[in-house]
């Protein structure tokens, strides 16, 4: 059985390692991708080994460049099944006027701050999602609006992370409910005014500066057409 077409070639990756700082993160979440489809077609038993040796060379340059261990990586992939597809990350947006933002202080990330959400969950809608991470994150009861923003991660300043993820950036509104001063993910949450957020600690691997600030743009100019990568 051929294997469908997957983006981005092999040629579409830079040439100079100097150019792009993300490069051979890129190489390597390709090369995971590229062993994971492999697999995923009931290859020949000898292909199957060239493939499993591919896997565990990109675990390698994982391990190495994400400063975590490879079993980490072997682990994680051991849980997938099928064609290798991006994960979800889905933030909620909630304003206050038009200079403030809800933002929630991360039990999981040295205490640094981030908009509500997570992992997208199978069986829930996006839209699902966000609203249940308001939930379970601020106290707040909300409804989604619209999709704001759909960015692909390794196009922003993110730190370095072995899975390829799409972040999902969901305008909400507060329905009901109250904030909570502390939940099982948060140690914190309260609104927060644009001009705070350069003197925040950000907790980067989920939402930037830049992002935050582009998000802004919405609060000012609701009709803004949704951003994507």
């Amino acid at each position: 059985m051929s294997l469908p077409d997957a983006a981005p070639a092999a040629d579409s990756l830079p040439d100079d390692a100097s150019a792009e700082p993300g490069m051979w993160l890129g190489i390597a979440q390709r090369l995971q991708a590229l062993a994971m489809a492999g697999l995923a077609y009931e290859p020949h038993v000898f292909d199957a080994e060239r493939y499993q040796e591919v896997l565990a060379l990109s675990h390698r340059m994982l391990a190495h460049l994400t400063d975590q261990p490879v079993a980490s990586f072997a682990d994680a992939v051991a849980t997938e099944r099928g064609y290798p597809t991006p994960k979800v990350d889905i933030r909620a947006v909630l304003f206050q006027g038009t200079d403030r933002i809800l933002m929630v202080r991360e039990t999981f990330d040295g205490g640094r701050w981030s908009l509500p959400g997570g992992w997208a969950d199978v069986g829930c809608t996006p839209f699902e999602v966000a609203v249940k991470e308001v939930r379970e994150e601020t106290g707040l009861d909300a409804q989604a609006v619209r999709l704001l923003a759909l960015w692909d991660k390794r196009q922003h300043p993110h730190p370095p992370q072995a899975w390829y993820v799409y972040k999902a950036f969901v305008l909400c509104q507060a329905t009901g409910g109250a904030l909570l001063a502390q939940t099982s993910e948060t140690t914190e949450v309260r609104w927060v005014a644009q001009d705070e957020l350069p003197h925040l600690p950000l907790s980067t691997d989920r939402v930037t500066l830049s992002q935050l600030n582009t998000l802004f743009d919405f609060a000012r100019n609701p009709a803004l057409p949704t951003l994507c990568d």
